[in-house]
């Protein structure tokens, strides 16, 4: 089974960007996706990009400033968030899936997470 491995998190100021990296063990033909989880909250779906990359999605409250991508050649899918919120924070989950979709229970296959913290 792949195994994936996030990074890139940290702490930005309001209106900050940041990347955000996921690397599988080996190659994937899967749907990637990224989630994100606030204390108290439910994990939240963020954005997901299929094998080839020609289709991407978003949840409403990132669209216009996340940016997924993938590089299958070094198995890396990548989330770029600019003009970053308070809201933004929380903790960043790499996902992989057979489906193209934002339900997290069609994931099977998780990272440990990347914490971001946005402050105001």
């Amino acid at each position: 089974q792949v195994q994936l491995v996030e990074s890139g998190g940290g702490l930005v100021q309001t209106g900050g960007s940041l990347r955000l990296s996921c690397v599988a063990s080996k190659r994937t033909t899967n749907v990637m996706g990224w989630f994100r989880q606030a204390p108290g909250k439910e994990r939240e779906f963020v954005a997901a990009i299929t094998w080839g990359g020609r289709y991407t999605y978003y949840g409403d409250s990132v669209k216009g400033r996340f940016t997924i991508s993938r590089d299958n050649a070094k198995s890396t899918v990548y989330l770029q968030m600019n003009s970053l919120k308070p809201e933004d924070t929380a903790v960043y989950y790499c996902a992989a899936s057979l489906v193209p979709t934002g339900n997290k229970d069609d994931y099977t296959t998780w990272g440990q997470g990347t914490q971001v913290t946005v402050s105001s």
